[in-house]
């Protein structure tokens, strides 16, 4: 059984219900305090070990990244290297997520990567050391090889689960990508938010310190914010581009959906205190 095809893996999205920059380290990177959702929106990956010592990806996406920065294969390539695994495997990745779009889709591959690899190769590594591998990777690995609801500190690695409403989501992708780093790096981002404890911040008003920042250099997401917050509550997500609306019933959300502008992108995704992740990891 060692060599066949396993079904596929999940690789959710996420939203960020708020975000604030609390702060700037002298590393350059920014503290925060952000809270963490998942949504039943996935990208597919599929995983055949191997006894090669080679990692083959295939992707629907074409060649969009470069082998070099593919966090996937960056992904696989670090839980051989820290396990000394010698065999490898054959990936298939169903991109379904947006790219630059505030989802974490990248993360969010690399950490089903891990997760699947550990448990195929049977290379043992806990949870902990899934999580202190995938931040190497990136901030955002974490949470998802965590695969629960979260606030999170520090650059987004320091999470606290917690327990919020799960509503339906009308998603919205704006055409066009917007760069983190720029983001970060933008002299007009607000980096004073006072740091709030977390049941001040679970009770107060959400709001993104980067929205207005993204909004004001990207028309097109200030459009779509702007269209719908006529049906919902709703905020950008990440440093974006993607904006979500909080509806009580799917039906709501799907309704709103098909009135959206012909120019714009869009999904409808149930709210996860349990990511599609950690149910399949679970389900082993």
């Amino acid at each position: 059984m060692a060599n066949a095809p396993s079904l596929a893996w999940p690789a959710p999205a996420k939203l960020n219900l708020f975000l604030h920059i609390t702060g700037r380290r002298a590393d350059g990177y920014h503290e925060l305090q952000t809270l963490f959702q998942f949504i039943d929106h996935c990208d597919w990956l599929d995983f055949k070990p191997t006894t090669k010592d080679e990692l083959k990806l295939h992707s629907n996406m074409g060649p969009v990244v470069a082998d070099s920065d593919n966090l996937i294969l960056k992904a696989a390539k670090s839980l051989k290297l820290h396990t000394g695994y010698p065999g490898g495997a054959e990936i298939w990745l169903d991109k379904r997520l947006p790219m630059g779009g505030g989802l974490g889709g990248g993360s969010s591959d690399a950490a089903t990567t891990l997760v699947a690899l550990n448990e195929l190769w049977q290379t043992g590594l806990s949870k902990q050391e899934l999580m202190a591998l995938g931040l190497k990777l990136g901030a955002d690995v974490p949470v998802f090889i965590n695969g629960v609801t979260a606030f999170a500190e520090g650059v987004g690695e320091k999470l606290q689960a917690v327990t919020v409403p799960e509503p339906w989501y009308l998603v919205l992708v704006p055409d066009v990508h917007v760069s983190t780093a720029e983001i970060f790096q933008h002299p007009e981002l607000v980096r004073d938010t006072p740091k709030l404890d977390q049941g001040s911040l679970l009770a107060g008003q959400w709001h993104n310190d980067c929205q207005a920042l993204v909004q004001a250099k990207y028309p097109q997401v200030a459009n779509a914010l702007s269209w719908l917050l006529e049906y919902a509550p709703s905020r950008m997500t990440g440093t974006g581009a993607c904006v979500f609306g909080e509806f009580a019933t799917q039906q709501a959300a799907l309704e709103a959906l098909a009135l959206k502008p012909d120019n714009l992108q869009g999904f409808v995704a149930k709210g996860l205190n349990r990511s599609p992740l950690e149910l399949r990891r679970v389900q082993l």
